[in-house]
């Protein structure tokens, strides 16, 4: 059975520059896996305020999704950064959005 991709490419017209790395370490305490790439992806920014003792801060975030399985060769998108609208963001958490028999249906980035 073949599954609708919840990300459509058609909507996904924010390019960003990738780079994403793996949590193994070879034996110079570098990642084992690295993936650079530019690619489209449907990107939503949300700011949020945080009050603390001294003073307000506001902290810029943002979700990008990407159709499919940007790199199959991770296992998981835990770290690396995005660089979106001339920034340059820490990828915070990263998903693999599967469908029921295991494929990947979209990948999204949170970053800060």
């Amino acid at each position: 059975m073949r599954y609708p991709c919840l990300i459509s490419k058609r909507f996904c017209r924010t390019p960003v520059h990738v780079h994403l790395e793996s949590e193994k370490l070879n034996k110079l305490g570098e990642p084992e896996y690295t993936f650079d790439a530019d690619l489209m992806c449907n990107f939503q920014d949300k700011t949020k305020t945080i009050l603390t003792a001294e003073k307000k801060l506001v902290q810029v975030t943002g979700t990008a999704m990407f159709p499919g399985d940007i790199a199959p060769d991770l296992p998981s998108l835990s770290g690396g950064t995005l660089t979106v609208f001339g920034q340059e963001r820490r990828i915070e958490q990263g998903c693999k959005n599967r469908n029921p028999d295991g494929s990947v249906n979209y990948c999204s980035l949170e970053v800060v």
